[in-house]
């Protein structure tokens, strides 16, 4: 198991200083008249068939979606599909959101007047209602015909508790997950009717496979911390999916929600496997067949990734990561898309690569410019992430020392805009051979 990220909470705040109030990152395309609630209850896409076309279709697109998580300016600057923004800090310290930033609203002991809490709600002008952080940046990325994407990962952060086995405690206190719960409402109130696609708890739903392996023996209040939105989920880590995602279908009927799968909730890290005779298909499943007990099939696309930070930067930590491109030796690409391919087809829906790292191979590897071969990797071998029934793919850091596309040398961008002139990577090519 590999520790995770992540975007620390002085990142988060980074990202937005001297936002107004207007401003938060981005925003999204017009609602579709498939958008939110279009699960097939049956007779749909077949694990065979392509996964992602009548996704793509419900946004109004033929090509897969490049993305990317960036400042404003980059993402003006290039045709990016996708402009994704991290909620990753601490609660409100009320029962419920807080409806001022400036009279009484704190987070962790802290007061949000003067806009340096750890709640997101108030990461923005401090004069306006809180939730400018999300509201502003749907709006501004729509704006530019772009999808926003927001990855929420408050579960931890809220909590305090050590990463693991310790937050998955907190599911089962009452007062923690009335805020939590409030505070996950609050977000898809500020998406609104807005196309937009939700990405819930990266990391989480991989834990409580990795230490407990079956939801429903994990107790959580549900029902009873949020008895407006889920009181007839069931109290325990099987409900708190299925509340979750109904509560953004209710909130944010024309956002796409996904949950996210992680290659090591089996306790074997499928993408640093060495062993050519590994079952990799059977672990994909056994991941896919957790997130269908926490509602997946309630979904509308998974969530994969490659790594938090660039393998530059593992290096330099004496760690080796690094995919083999040639795809001779593992690990390598080629494992890496099977592990997906195969969640998407337990699951019947389409992925999206989140999260890939920025770096290239012509950078120094010093800190924010660290070598890595992801980017150029999945843009020169497009056929592949189709095949692998992908929708799309989206680059950023999981960690502040990390390459961003505003690092790069401007790498990412150029790729995007070759991208697009080309015509884009059309979903649904035939399964490449292993």
């Amino acid at each position: 198991m590999r520790p995770r990220r992540l975007l620390s909470l002085t990142l988060g705040l980074l990202l937005v200083t001297g936002c107004s109030s207007s401003s938060s990152d981005d925003d999204g395309p017009g609602p579709s008249d498939d958008a939110g609630t279009n699960r097939p209850d049956g007779g749909g896409a077949g694990p065979s068939d392509c996964l992602s076309e009548s996704f793509l279709s419900s946004l109004g697109k033929d090509r897969l979606l490049v993305g990317a998580q960036m400042a404003d300016g980059t993402a003006a600057s290039a045709p990016f599909d996708i402009h994704y923004l991290y909620i990753a800090g601490g609660l409100f310290d009320s029962p419920n959101a807080c409806t001022s930033c400036t009279s009484g609203c704190s987070a962790s002991g802290t007061s949000c007047q003067g806009g340096g809490c750890a709640w997101w709600g108030c990461w923005q002008d401090v004069s306006q209602p809180p939730g400018d952080y999300v509201r502003g940046f749907v709006s501004r990325t729509r704006s530019r015909g772009q999808f926003p994407l927001i990855t929420y990962y408050q579960q931890l952060l809220g909590s305090g508790r050590a990463e693991g086995e310790q937050q998955l405690e907190a599911l089962n206190e009452l007062s923690f997950m009335r805020r939590y719960l409030a505070d996950w409402r609050f977000v898809v109130q500020q998406v609104g009717d807005a196309q937009a696609m939700l990405h819930i708890e990266p990391d989480l739903w991989g834990y409580l496979q990795f230490f407990h392996g079956t939801a429903s023996s994990v107790p959580a209040q549900v029902a009873s911390a949020n008895p407006t939105d889920c009181g007839g989920m069931e109290n325990n880590a099987a409900g708190l999916g299925r509340c979750m995602i109904a509560m953004a279908r209710k909130y944010a009927p024309n956002a796409k929600v996904g949950l996210h799968a992680s290659p090591w909730a089996t306790r074997i890290d499928v993408y640093l496997n060495t062993d050519a005779s590994f079952d990799v298909a059977g672990e994909a499943r056994k991941v896919a067949d957790f997130l269908s007990q926490v509602g997946a099939s309630e979904t509308d696309f998974v969530v994969v990734e490659a790594s938090d930070r660039d393998a530059g930067f593992y290096q330099s930590q004496g760690e080796d990561v690094w995919w083999d491109a040639t795809n001779a030796t593992r690990p390598n690409f080629h494992q890496a898309f099977a592990w997906a391919k195969a969640v998407s087809e337990q699951l019947n829906l389409p992925n999206l690569w989140w999260q890939l790292p920025v770096g290239h191979m012509a950078l120094p590897n010093t800190d924010m410019r660290w070598r890595d071969n992801r980017v150029d990797y999945f843009f020169s071998h497009l056929d592949e992430v189709a095949a692998a029934h992908s929708l799309g793919f989206s680059f950023g850091a999981g960690e502040g020392r990390q390459t961003t596309p505003e690092t790069d040398n401007g790498n990412l961008v150029s790729r995007v805009r070759a991208y697009a002139s080309s015509g884009g990577q059309a979903p649904c090519v035939p399964t490449l051979a292993p």
